[in-house]
């Protein structure tokens, strides 16, 4: 292979990676959770920016847990603060295993991805800076085999 087209070949290569990335997305993040659990009295908080209050959003809760996790569900209490202060608190029950104990989601290296949709094809009442909050409301005061927390915001296709 010559260096043109070598060059050619790596330029094709550069842009299909950049063409195929993700950009409906506004925010994907995680908050690691510490090694010795997640403390009842710990906030997960997530900042996003709504610039256009027009199209229509869809929110997910990513959680990531290990086979030390005791529970086939989680309960988090979930807020969402708008610009002006106005907090909307929702109660969540993600069920992360099924009867048998086999974890749903993909798995690799004994920690396990789970995207579940929180809220679907919602508008955004006001543009602006939004907190999104996340507390475990398990019995547990400190819970064991929760790896991250995350929260993802992205345009809807419709």
């Amino acid at each position: 292979m010559t260096s043109n087209n070598y060059l050619l070949v790596s330029l094709f290569v550069i842009i299909m990676i950049f063409a195929s990335c993700d950009n409906r997305n506004i925010i994907d993040e995680y908050v690691t959770i510490p090694q010795n659990g997640w403390n009842k009295d710990s906030i997960a908080i997530f900042n996003f920016d709504i610039t256009n209050n027009q199209p229509s959003y869809n929110i997910y809760l990513n959680i990531r847990n290990t086979p030390e996790y005791p529970n086939a569900n989680l309960w988090l209490f979930c807020d969402i603060v708008s610009p002006s202060g106005f907090a909307e608190r929702d109660t969540v029950e993600c069920i992360l295993a099924n009867t048998h104990g086999k974890w749903y989601g993909s798995g690799w290296g004994g920690t396990y991805h789970l995207k579940l949709p929180y809220k679907l094809n919602i508008k955004f009442k006001n543009a602006g800076l939004y907190k999104f909050r996340i507390t475990q409301g398990m019995r547990t005061n400190v819970l064991k085999g929760i790896h991250n927390i995350g929260v993802r915001v992205e345009y809807s296709k419709e």
